[in-house]
């Protein structure tokens, strides 16, 4: 009887400190990641070594949020983690991965991790170098169009990740790779207003590498390059006026007023002749208020893909009357190009302001830049 009552007592012993053990688990803290310029994305650091991305912009005017739990592979077989809180749970270090707009390529390339590329949809308006080589060896599936992607490739590549780009939440084939178990994270840079918001996703990047301190590193120098220009731009004895876009169609398209490209000619310190409106993507003109407004400008910037004044000539007569045509004084994207045809300036640009404000401010005042060799913007042929 006393070896039962021993036993008993024992057990009580250890069922008593055990319950104590499993019944008050630790408690999950979490610290916000800072991000200083971007307004689509939210990051923060769980004490339990999780990172927790929140997208809040992926495409315009969206009404959705998604959520992502980062979870160190290490990690994965201590860590409980609620499922339903998150729309994908994604094992880090990613080892392979797919994108699916040629602006999430540079971020690669900067974090040293374009070798993890396998897939992308139509990969000919690639530029990068380093990723037409990778291309060419075969070591990046193409993957067919962005708007038709080809699930049953993805699904055989088995990646550990695809950057989604999404216009709205239709996309089925992002559906059909989710219910395969491959994760998808949406990317919304595309979305941001300005130069440094676009740039500063290079942080919503770096956690799937684990290169986080490598990604605040790089932001850093390109927002002190970019301010440091755009203190530069003050400099500038005068303030010339500014036209920018062209007709598709019958309708002129030109950057709003507190749209991305418009901010870059403010802080070159020019006078954009639209900049007061309220607009953050495109205004959509006729020809009649574009010629009447703009029709003395100093400068045209970024006449849609029109790479010489003959070819602006031959589509609509109607240009020869702006002065900036008069005067050869437009500059374009449309004429740097990668060896298979996609647009540096679409691809790096976003990435890179620090680039594009030094390109304008040659090309407005170049007596503040004079040994500069411009990287997008080129005079029109």
């Amino acid at each position: 009887m006393k070896k039962v009552i021993y036993l008993l007592f024992v057990l009580a012993i250890f069922s008593c400190k055990q319950e104590k053990k499993d019944g008050n688990p630790k408690a999950v803290s979490a610290k916000p990641i800072p991000i200083a310029h971007a307004k689509g994305f939210t990051m923060e650091k769980q004490s339990n070594g999780i990172t927790v991305i929140k997208i809040t912009s992926p495409w315009p005017n969206s009404e959705a949020a998604f959520t992502y739990a980062l979870v160190p592979k290490d990690s994965l077989a201590t860590i409980h983690i609620d499922e339903d809180a998150y729309h994908a749970i994604v094992p880090v270090p990613v080892e392979n991965i797919v994108v699916t707009s040629t602006t999430h390529i540079p971020a690669l390339e900067a974090l040293e991790q374009l070798d993890k590329l396998i897939g992308f949809p139509d990969t000919r308006y690639i530029s990068s170098k380093t990723a037409r080589e990778y291309i060419d060896a075969g070591k990046v599936k193409d993957l067919g169009k962005n708007e038709a992607l080809s699930t049953e490739m993805v699904i055989a590549l088995n990646p550990d990740l695809v950057i989604g780009f999404g216009i709205n939440n239709e996309n089925k084939a992002y559906e059909t790779v989710q219910r395969a178990g491959i994760p998808v994270v949406y990317n919304g840079e595309w979305t941001e207003e300005t130069p440094l918001g676009k740039a500063e996703w290079i942080k919503f990047f770096a956690p799937f590498f684990q290169q986080e301190a490598k990604a605040d590193s790089i932001f850093a120098s390109i927002a002190d390059n970019y301010h440091n220009t755009k203190k530069l731009a003050q400099q500038a004895k005068s303030k010339p006026t500014v036209l920018s876009g062209a007709l598709y169609k019958d309708i002129w398209y030109l950057p709003g007023g507190n749209s991305w490209g418009a901010k870059f000619m403010e802080d070159a310190n020019t006078n954009y002749l639209w900049k007061d409106t309220k607009e953050t993507g495109s205004l959509s003109l006729s020809l009649e208020s574009v010629l009447e407004k703009g029709r003395a400008a100093e400068y045209w910037i970024a006449p849609s893909q029109f790479i010489s004044y003959q070819e602006m000539e031959d589509s609509n007569r109607h240009y020869t009357q702006f002065a900036a045509y008069k005067n050869k004084k437009i500059y374009t994207y449309a004429n740097t190009k990668g060896e298979t045809g996609g647009m540096l300036y679409f691809e790096l640009a976003p990435n890179r302001p620090d680039l594009v404000l030094k390109d304008l401010i040659h090309i407005f005042h170049p007596e503040l830049l004079p040994e500069h060799q411009s990287v997008f913007f080129k005079p029109l042929d």
